[in-house]
């Protein structure tokens, strides 16, 4: 389920598609509720990929946040933060490990917190986590991971990446007091 194509206009490489699924093959096999998953939407976003190259991928999200998602990350891409992959979690088996391995970015997954039975925000769309590889949840991390600023695609306190969510309103993870989950932004 897994697309990855260039796209070539002219003989020049112009964007790179790392997701090009129907809404329905995006929340195929999701363990929501009927009532939750009416309430999704898929968002095609772009981006700039860790190859400097243009990407455009796709988020599964609330729909009341559709058009700021899809501005908060057009904000993201003309920053030039890179983003590994825009991918939603169904390409994974709804499998949130798996996803943080294969670095993808994703939203909506009707998933428990970690550790927990108490419901994700992604449970209802109203969450992304942007480049787990490089942004563990510091204190929980699963994959044995490390938190470094200085390397590309690391979410900071004060980047283009944190003021483009909280300008709207989101919570950034990275400000929590517990534990740190410095790939995680969520929408009251």
């Amino acid at each position: 389920m897994l697309w990855c194509v260039l796209v070539l206009i002219g003989g020049h490489s112009e964007v790179v598609v790392d997701s090009s699924l129907t809404r329905e093959l995006a929340l195929a096999g999701s363990s929501a509720p009927r009532s939750v998953l009416a309430r999704q939407a898929l968002v095609e976003v772009g981006y700039v990929g860790f190859d400097g190259k243009p990407h455009r991928g796709q988020l599964v999200v609330d729909r009341s946040l559709a058009r700021e998602v899809r501005a908060i990350f057009a904000e993201i891409e003309r920053a030039r933060f890179p983003i590994a992959r825009a991918i939603p979690a169904v390409a994974y088996g709804w499998d949130d490990l798996a996803s943080m391995r294969a670095n993808a970015t994703t939203g909506f997954n009707h998933r428990p917190v970690a550790g927990t039975r108490v419901r994700s925000a992604h449970a209802r769309g109203r969450a992304i986590d942007l480049n787990p590889i490089q942004n563990p949840h510091l204190g929980r991390d699963r994959l044995g991971l490390t938190y470094d600023p200085k390397r590309p695609g690391t979410v900071v306190q004060g980047s283009a990446v944190v003021r483009a969510f909280k300008s709207r309103g989101w919570r950034w993870g990275g400000e929590w007091r517990r534990s740190q989950d410095t790939m995680h932004f969520e929408k009251p």
